[in-house]
């Protein structure tokens, strides 16, 4: 893909941002999140590429827009390259309502059939830094896990830290981990960010694990790739129906064990901007007559990790998301 396509899909993040930071601390999380999608779904018109989204807001039925298999991009132009999209307009959407850090608005963009293609359902997760590759796995045990990260890095087991969402499903999980000596964060929301962070030294996170949304699972795995990270994935379907629908979007075996290479295959692009401020980054700002925001895009083929800053006039949004 074009590097020049990074900027612009820089701004398609930035557009869903700004639409969505609107709503931050109202406690609104459906209009926040519905702000947020049709903003990033305007913004690719505007994006030079003819772009199938296969990870969204779920199935056709259940969104209006940016849903599974909805084609994306301007209709007017001839000889667009074809690519995939996942999406996560607001990556955090509790976290935006109740005013909370580290709410993102997310995409990763890859060649035509590189990204996994999946119904909206819930993933088994585990996602380390670099040194995780050959240490870690979902076919060991937790306590298997922490043990060889440890070994790995060369320190004790109470140094290694495990960021795990806050839900009963992972009671068992999280009492295993502690009980093997590492330490455990809870999050109640938005596991991008912390899988990100566990290829930034200074985070001091050293695993994200557990179960949570199979759509942020691919998005972490993207941004995994760009960095040098690792991700280990199982699909958890809540139904049989879920299971039939990923058989019928092309998954031959949907129980399969999923590597990175499973998840995201060739160069893929990766960009997040802050909508409530966090470790990663920082959210969107109003000073003066203007919105600051910040970005990090990635691309997977040359390892480039920027951080952009942008500053646009308040008065060019205030009449379209102020309110």
């Amino acid at each position: 893909m074009d590097r020049t396509l990074v900027l612009e899909f820089v701004r398609v993040t930035e557009s869903a941002a700004i639409a969505c930071s609107h709503m931050v601390g109202r406690g609104q999380r459906d209009a926040a999140d519905a702000r947020a999608v049709q903003a990033m779904r305007q913004a690719f018109d505007r994006v030079p590429v003819r772009g199938t989204v296969v990870i969204g807001e779920g199935e056709r039925d259940e969104a209006p827009m940016l849903y599974i298999g909805e084609k994306v991009g301007p209709d007017d132009v001839d000889d667009l390259p074809e690519v995939d999209i996942a999406v996560d307009p607001l990556e955090g959407t509790n976290l935006c309502a109740e005013g909370a850090s580290g709410a993102l608005a997310v995409l990763a963009v890859a060649e035509r059939g590189a990204l996994l293609n999946a119904p909206d359902t819930y993933m088994e997760k585990l996602a380390t830094g670099p040194i995780g590759h050959g240490v870690v796995s979902l076919q060991k045990t937790p306590t298997e896990n922490v043990r060889a990260m440890a070994s790995a890095k060369g320190c004790k087991i109470s140094e290694i830290t495990v960021v795990v969402l806050e839900r009963d499903r992972h009671r068992e999980l999280i009492a295993e981990l502690r009980g093997a000596g590492a330490r455990v964060f809870l999050i109640t929301d938005g596991d991008v960010a912390p899988a990100v962070a566990t290829c930034m030294p200074e985070s001091s996170i050293d695993m994200v694990y557990g179960i949570g949304g199979a759509p942020e699972g691919v998005l972490a795995a993207s941004a995994l790739k760009c960095m040098g990270g690792c991700f280990h994935g199982r699909l958890r379907f809540r139904n049989d129906g879920e299971r039939e629908r990923a058989i019928g979007m092309g998954m031959t075996d949907p129980d399969a064990y999923l590597e990175m290479s499973d998840l995201v295959r060739g160069e893929v692009i990766f960009c997040a901007t802050g909508v409530t401020s966090g470790p990663m980054l920082k959210g969107v700002r109003r000073i003066g007559d203007r919105l600051h925001l910040q970005t990090i895009s990635m691309r997977s083929s040359t390892g480039t990790i920027r951080t952009v800053e942008t500053v646009v006039k308040a008065a060019r949004f205030s009449e379209l998301y102020a309110g």
